[in-house]
């Protein structure tokens, strides 16, 4: 058996049980975006860490160095804005290759820097090392917030309302217009920034996470086809999704007519949107739709329902139930 065969997530629970034994009371390791550690009788410290590789995470040729900082800092605090949380440190570790200029890691720990100034979270440590060939970035983010506050992938519950904060599939949009080369023209370049600069839903995340109504919580990083069955399985749930309802910017629709996208595909299984995925009960929909528009510079949109039954996505367009061909993003199962 190879690990093509099982994907990551089932690597993860090959083992991840084993260690149930060591974890703590009131602790919880693998199996949400971050990791809970109490820090007092009504605050935990929630923890996660990214690794970032080289021409699997990341084209060098087709990223700035400024960029690249910030995206590594970025992918860590939207695990840290779907805790409910704010961060509070962050650590940074580096295998370089020997052929890397400093001017070039300069650029790099500027944009880092600048969003680390943006969410006041300093970078308190790390490790550089050399590596082969590959540049690899490894990012932990320490965030903090209270234990009443932490939302969770086991919280949704039957009748909830499926939502997500802003569009979905730009990001993945622009990994075409660089995987294929497409011109930069002012679309374009619109979606090739949506990739390679994401903004953390930090003040979203914290926000949600106070209102009561609001239950699981994730950030989007493989795709809402296989975000959304994080969800459905810590919480024992399915679901039913209204492709109609899929926030789709118009300048991906655009994008999608001039080059022949599925523009449902990209916005269903696209990665790396960093988006907020979240079930809400549906009798506060209306007040938390109202207030977080008055709150934020754009809007959360209903895409489905948790059901009871096993942990399973259907897909429904105009009513009738449709296929999605694709899955979302795992690394050894798209190997």
């Amino acid at each position: 058996m190879e690990l093509k065969d099982i994907g990551e997530f089932g690597f993860i629970k090959r083992f991840a049980h084993k260690f149930d034994k060591l974890i703590g009371k009131e602790e919880m390791g693998i199996g949400d975006d971050c990791a809970l550690l109490p820090l007092n009788d009504t605050e935990t410290y929630v923890v996660t860490t990214d690794l970032l590789i080289e021409d699997i995470h990341f084209l060098k040729t087709k990223i700035t160095p400024e960029d690249l900082g910030h995206k590594s800092l970025a992918v860590s605090l939207s695990d840290i804005a779907a805790m409910g949380a704010y961060p509070k440190f962050s650590f940074l570790s580096l295998g370089v290759p020997k052929q890397t200029s400093v001017e070039y890691l300069d650029a790099f720990m500027n944009g880092y820097q600048k969003l680390s100034e943006k969410y006041h979270t300093p970078l308190m440590g790390g490790d550089t090392t050399k590596s082969s060939d590959k540049l690899m970035i490894n990012v932990v983010v320490v965030g903090q917030c209270k234990k009443s506050e932490v939302r969770l992938r086991s919280m949704a519950k039957d009748g909830d309302l499926i939502c997500v904060t802003g569009n979905l599939g730009d990001s993945a949009g622009g990994l075409h217009v660089l995987l294929n080369n497409a011109a930069l023209t002012g679309e374009s370049e619109s979606l090739v920034k949506k990739h390679h600069n994401p903004e953390p839903r930090i003040k979203e995340g914290i926000w949600l996470s106070n209102q009561n109504s609001v239950h699981a919580m994730m950030d989007i990083s493989d795709g809402i086809s296989s975000d959304l069955m994080h969800i459905l399985n810590a919480s024992q749930k399915s679901a039913n999704i209204d492709v109609k309802q899929l926030p789709i910017s118009s300048l991906l629709q655009n994008m999608a007519k001039k080059y022949a996208w599925n523009e449902i595909e990209l916005a269903s299984s696209g990665g790396e949107d960093y988006e907020l995925l979240f079930t809400v009960d549906r009798k506060d929909i209306d007040r938390l739709h109202k207030e977080y528009k008055s709150r934020f510079t754009d809007e959360i949109s209903v895409i489905g329902e948790i059901k009871q039954g096993q942990a399973e996505i259907k897909w429904f367009e105009n009513g009738n139930e449709i296929s999605i061909n694709k899955s979302g993003f795992n690394h050894f199962a798209n190997s």
